[in-house]
């Protein structure tokens, strides 16, 4: 079976940052262990697999080692397959998700826009296999739906933070962002780690923002924010609060064009 394949690199306005994904449109869905064989044979943080739906499609994520519940990067480079070759003349396109309920992505010029859910986090106690892993306190540790969050009080001090994955890999958390106010260009600066699900470092994270933007919001006062995250690679977000939803908005670099065998 020939099936097409397109790599794109999100939320940068360059190629070779942001964070790069793989998509993979199909006629019908496959067995999942043939999706997360894909996954790992592109070895990249995702690759989202998406099927035809009524007017809209259904979508799923992978990391090369388990199927993802939500995933920002892929979902803005699927839509940009969806916009520039499968459908050109569509400003905006819906996606039904298996654990994220219904994602809808709008074309603004350069940019496109992702309706995604809001995930407030709250405060929790300090977790001290956790800071030994970051081998730094945070000045405030929160928990949101999915992920924890340490906060810092600058953005060079997350800058420096040099975790140990494999003692990450051993705690009691899947994902965790450390985050702080940004250094003038940008509201705050964020970096994702994930080595439970096969990424140690995430250059750029779209759903980490689901959690970030409610809590930067109401700590800054302000419902429309410029996030970075500062991974090697690095990628902008621009991002607002809207009740219980988030935007998040970045542009899409493509990257390749071709084919798998499988």
């Amino acid at each position: 079976m020939r099936l097409p394949i397109y790599q794109l690199d999100s939320f940068a306005s360059r190629r070779f940052a942001g964070n790069p994904a793989a998509v993979v449109p199909l006629e019908d869905w496959l067995a999942d262990d043939v999706l997360l064989a894909i996954a790992q044979e592109n070895n990249l943080s995702e690759t989202a697999f998406l099927v035809r739906e009524g007017s809209d499609y259904a979508l799923r994520w992978f990391t090369p080692a388990v199927e993802a519940d939500l995933c920002g990067h892929a979902t803005l480079a699927t839509a940009w397959v969806v916009f520039h070759r499968l459908e050109p003349e569509r400003r905006s396109v819906g996606f039904e998700t298996r654990w994220a309920g219904r994602l809808t992505v709008e074309r603004r010029g350069a940019m496109l826009a992702m309706n995604f859910p809001a995930w407030p986090p709250e405060p929790v106690a300090p977790l001290k296999p956790l800071e030994e892993a970051l081998d730094v306190v945070p000045m405030a540790l929160f928990k949101g739906k999915r992920d924890h969050m340490a906060v810092f009080d600058s953005a060079a001090a997350v800058a420096r933070i040099s975790p140990d994955f494999r003692a990450l890999r051993q705690l009691d958390v899947d994902c965790v962002i450390v985050t702080a106010p940004g250094d003038g260009d940008c509201d705050f600066v964020s970096r994702f780690f994930s080595p439970k699900g096969g990424i140690d470092e995430d250059p750029v994270t779209g759903s980490a923002h689901s959690t970030l933007v409610p809590y930067w919001a109401r700590r800054l006062g302000k419902r429309t924010l410029r996030a970075r995250q500062i991974s090697r690679r690095g990628g902008e977000l621009f991002c607002t609060l809207k009740d219980e939803r988030v935007e998040i908005a970045g542009e899409v670099v493509p990257y390749l064009e071709g084919w798998i065998e499988i």
